[in-house]
């Protein structure tokens, strides 16, 4: 007798998205994909190490191509999301990318483009050999991926990605104090990333998903039920370290001045603006009551961050001691904002991070040609730059201008909307510690200038310290130019740029766009 099989209809719909990818889902993850095939390609050519420096810099200019695009997907259609093995929402590893995503990963894409082209000059034979240009492209993977990621674990698998690769950069060379830097470095980071992951496992306990869009709806129906606000603090938390905040800031000017000025200059525009950028996506998308609650929490560390960052800036020596210092206080512009919410914070906080990541790398890129140009980083050393080269000297006080906050370059701009923002809800000590801080700033870029580059050349002395780079041509100066025009054109033209900010903010605040794209026929609850 022969065996009857039975057939069954299998409705794939119920678990699987059955429509075909458009460009634009591709777009969403094609730049991560670009950044970890180039570091992939980079390790199989590991011995022709002449041929990494063109790889990986027309690899930088197809990813800011890549993310241009998507930009300009997302600031017309909204929100997208692209599903991981077709799997529907929230089951499946999302990649949705806003308005919000898309600036912060244009922008870190230009400035790694930049460093590519510095690199050329300022990275021996020896660092190349040691892995500096896939290093970089597997951090440009970390550091998109976490602005394009939808799914709360991979935000930290990203965040684990960008640091793996940042401890490599930051060791090239093997020198004693870059090993020291590394040390403090990875220790601090390494229990940012512990308080990170259990608030994602206490997170998943909570909610039992990690999609984002998924928590942002269910959060409203488990507030009166749940611990939110216990687990919105270890975000705060963990977050905060990740990006310098007051109390847990002091890793940041003990390890950014021990690596080479173009990895410096990397870390100060990109590292520390992912924590920023990953605290205002969980804490103002997923929890807002929560953020609301606490917000006189983080506008009294904002305004310490801005503060003690300017007066550790004033006290310093040594240039790049001097910016990360400044790094610092920016990020606590940042925070006012967070602490302020809806768009009249968050616009001013997204406008402030762009600038922050262009303007940092450029100010790192200058330290290192004035290093070059007048033989130390230290300002005992330092002197007369103005007459031996006056082109860097103009463009340094033109990025001192911007990062002061003075008109009319782009730095004015996001801290006049800050001031407003506090003053509108009446907080004043914040608009005061605002402009305190940008007082402060502005004495201690006041003071470089004035001893490095205005003081007579004869009054300098020697000091005993590592090697400066050695003058660099068109490699050095050509992504200096660049993105000081960048900071020069959003100051005189900042309109376009505040109106894609408010935008932003306004899709932060209220996440409906965001929420459709992932669950465009309202999804499992």
């Amino acid at each position: 007798m022969a065996a009857s099989s039975t057939t069954h209809a299998v409705d794939h719909a119920l678990a699987w998205v059955m429509e075909p990818a458009t460009a634009g889902q591709w777009l969403t993850i094609s730049p991560v994909a670009l950044c970890l095939t180039t570091g992939a390609v980079l390790m199989m050519v590991r011995h022709t190490t002449r041929l990494h420096a063109a790889i990986a810099i027309v690899s930088l200019a197809i990813l800011v191509l890549l993310e241009s695009l998507l930009l300009l997907h997302v600031a017309e259609t909204g929100p997208v999301t692209m599903m991981m093995g077709r799997w529907l929402p929230p089951f499946g590893i999302a990649f949705t990318v806003d308005l919000t995503g898309a600036l912060f990963a244009l922008s870190s894409g230009i400035v790694a483009l930049a460093g590519g082209i510095y690199a050329v000059a300022d990275i021996n034979q020896s660092a190349r050999r040691y892995g500096f240009f896939p290093f970089l492209m597997v951090l440009m993977a970390g550091v998109t991926g976490a602005f394009l990621t939808g799914d709360i674990f991979n935000l930290y698998v990203w965040f684990e990605v960008l640091l793996i690769s940042s401890f490599g950069l930051l060791i090239l060379g093997s020198e004693r104090e870059q090993i020291d830097g590394a040390l403090k470095y990875s220790i601090l980071n390494l229990i940012g990333t512990t308080l990170f992951l259990i608030a994602v496992g206490y997170l998943y306990a909570i909610f039992g998903t990690l999609n984002m869009a998924d928590i942002a709806r269910k959060a409203g129906e488990m507030r009166d039920t749940a611990p939110l606000m216990t687990l919105s603090a270890l975000f705060i938390l963990a977050f905060s370290m990740k990006a310098a905040a007051f109390p847990v800031n002091f890793w940041l000017p003990a390890s950014y001045h021990t690596p080479r000025v173009v990895v410096s200059a990397l870390f100060a525009g990109l590292l520390t603006k992912v924590g920023v950028y990953a605290l205002l996506r969980i804490m103002v998308m997923l929890f807002p009551v929560e953020r609301e609650a606490l917000s006189l929490l983080i506008g009294i560390a904002a305004a310490l961050t801005m503060i003690t960052g300017a007066l550790g800036a004033i006290a310093q020596s040594d240039i790049r001691r001097m910016l990360g210092y400044i790094v610092i206080s920016g990020i606590g512009y940042m925070l006012a904002g967070a602490s302020m919410g809806g768009v009249a914070g968050l616009s001013p906080a997204i406008f402030y991070g762009l600038h922050s990541i262009v303007l940092m790398t450029a100010l790192y890129f200058v330290a290192g040609q004035a290093a070059a140009v007048g033989g130390s980083f230290n300002l005992r050393g330092l002197a007369g730059i103005w007459k031996s080269s006056p082109l860097l000297a103009f463009i340094t006080l033109a990025l001192f201008f911007a990062g002061a906050g003075l008109p009319p370059f782009s730095g004015f701009w996001p801290k006049a909307m800050l001031v407003k923002g506090a003053i509108d809800i009446g907080a004043w000590w914040l608009a005061a510690s605002i402009l305190i801080a940008g007082f402060l700033t502005t004495i201690a870029f006041g003071r470089v200038f004035l001893l490095a580059y205005w003081r007579p050349a004869e009054t300098a002395v020697a000091v005993s310290e590592e090697t400066p780079p050695k003058p660099a041509g068109w490699p050095a100066w050509a992504p200096i130019i660049g993105l000081t025009a960048l900071v020069v054109w959003f100051g005189l033209f900042p309109q376009p740029l505040l109106e894609l900010t408010q935008q932003a903010g306004l899709g932060l605040a209220d996440p409906t766009a965001y929420l459709n794209s992932v669950f465009p026929q309202g999804g499992a609850q």
